[in-house]
């Protein structure tokens, strides 16, 4: 049977990381690190997410403060309080949850976030660090991603690795990161030819598509590492991820669950790039 990275334990300990490195950094500082989410909209889901990222920074003692504003809300109000947040001292992470009212294009709000502040790693600046080699605030699914696999003893030096998926939020990152471990990397997608067959090949596959239990038995090669990334809700309305853990749990080396594999990691990895964005803040006045 495959070892099931447990994301909820692993999570934790970066929390408990991440709230140590707070104490230090209050004790040579003299302050918490800011976090600030804007929530614009009544979307269920980000509603709740956004309530779980202000339990977690309380709890890790950053000073963390949500935004609550109407869907009526323009594009041009929500531009004037990030730009407000990029001059507010002591504001260190700045994060906008998507999706963002209809009517209301995320483009330039993202790009309007400072890129010293912007702990979701979105902005070009950030993209383009990643990519390059140089320093940037990462993507916080993908980081978490990396960090199970680390946890959970995966070789990625020299590891074949497919991610399943090509977004601007997980995939691309998620296959940059993996390059940055020495792994060899193919972004596989919808229009990949023989997909089932490309995925077998990989010693680490990522599953990021967003297809309920898409990933069988028969994309997976013997002894792989799976971190599977999607959240769906299958047949019955049950919460499950684009692999059918049931299938290939016995085939696979290494699996995360769906719930409490990738999800926690996500909050986690948010909250230490917090701590990184004040600390490189700090260290660059």
């Amino acid at each position: 049977m495959a070892q099931v990275l447990d994301g909820k334990a692993i999570a934790l300990k970066v929390r408990e990381e991440v709230k140590e490195g707070v104490d230090v950094f209050r004790a040579k500082y003299g302050r918490a690190p800011g976090l600030h989410v804007v929530l614009a909209g009544e979307d269920p889901a980000s509603a709740v997410y956004v309530r779980n990222k202000e339990k977690a920074a309380a709890a890790a003692g950053i000073d963390g403060h949500v935004h609550r504003l109407l869907s009526s809300v323009s594009g041009e109000e929500l531009l004037a309080l990030v730009r407000k947040l990029n001059a507010d001292d002591s504001v260190d992470g700045i994060l906008v949850q998507l999706p963002v009212p209809d009517g209301v294009p995320s483009a330039p709000i993202l790009e309007a976030v400072d890129p010293a502040k912007d702990v979701d790693g979105f902005h070009a600046v950030n993209v383009g660090g990643l990519w390059s080699g140089g320093s940037a605030l990462v993507p916080c699914t993908p980081s978490g991603c990396i960090r199970l696999l680390q946890e959970g003893g995966v070789a990625l030096e020299g590891a074949r690795a497919v991610v399943l998926g090509r977004s601007n939020i997980v995939g691309k990152p998620m296959a940059s990161l993996l390059l940055a471990n020495n792994a060899t990397v193919t972004i596989a997608h919808s229009r990949t030819k023989d997909l089932a067959a490309v995925c077998r090949e990989a010693d680490v596959l990522v599953a990021a598509v967003g297809r309920a239990k898409m990933v069988s038995r028969e994309y997976v090669k013997p002894g792989a590492a799976v971190i599977d990334v999607g959240m769906n809700r299958d047949e019955n309305g049950k919460l499950c991820g684009d692999v059918d853990f049931a299938d290939v749990e016995s085939t696979v080396g290494v699996i995360t669950p769906v719930p409490g594999g990738v999800g926690p990691m996500t909050i986690a990895m948010l909250l230490n790039n917090t701590l990184r964005a004040a600390t490189a803040r700090e260290e660059n006045r």
